[in-house]
């Protein structure tokens, strides 16, 4: 059997812990923060980060894009406490491969951690139900509310999070919530790609 390499980005170490008991998974790296996650995932390169979306100082879907991007060989598996129908899409537009709820049964998760090492794709008995109409975008490309075209047209002036939050009398948090909805609904992977469609007059 292929030992599988993982990473664990959650908040609580006993993930971890249960997990590094397998026969044939490695657990790798640990991490609390997005920031620390990416940093196991390219130090260790792992098969698959199993990735809690409730990370300190971090947003978990932030955090899935990054991992794609440096990492395009380590699958993306969210075990997390989330599965309202708008953060699994977001998770899925971002670009995981799998997700499960936390009381999924530790036998279910570390099937799915060899599933989706192996490349396949899995959901929870709760989501993949809804799958269908979760994958279909939210709107057409472009089609945002008042406040994420004003936020949008501040990104694309250059300003940071932390500016627009500032500028708009809105919290830091709420800004990184309303850009994650801006790039899963523009379809673009990270801010970048974001202001370039904002100069462009999306």
């Amino acid at each position: 059997m292929m030992t599988v390499t993982v990473v664990i980005a959650d908040h609580q170490p006993l993930v971890g812990s249960e997990l590094s008991t397998v026969d044939g998974i490695r657990v790798v790296g640990e991490a609390s923060t997005g920031h620390d996650a990416v940093r196991a995932v390219r130090e260790h390169r792992p098969h698959v980060l199993v990735l809690d979306l409730r990370l300190e100082q971090d947003t978990g879907i932030a955090t899935i894009r990054e991992v794609r991007r440096a990492a395009p060989g380590t699958a993306v598996l969210v075990v997390t406490t989330l599965d309202d129908d708008a953060t699994v899409r977001a998770a899925l537009h971002a670009g995981a491969r799998g997700y499960l709820v936390k009381d999924t049964e530790r036998a279910g998760i570390v099937a799915a951690i060899r599933d989706t090492a192996a490349g396949a794709v899995i959901f929870g008995t709760g989501i993949a139900g809804r799958i269908a109409r979760l994958i279909e975008p939210t709107s057409a490309p472009g089609a945002l509310t008042a406040r994420e075209r004003e936020i949008l047209d501040l990104l694309g002036a250059g300003m940071s999070n932390k500016a627009i939050a500032r500028h708009l009398d809105l919290a830091p948090k709420t800004v990184s919530n309303r850009l994650t909805s801006i790039f899963d609904k523009l379809r673009v992977a990270d801010r970048t790609e974001a202001i370039a469609l904002a100069r462009d007059g999306c």
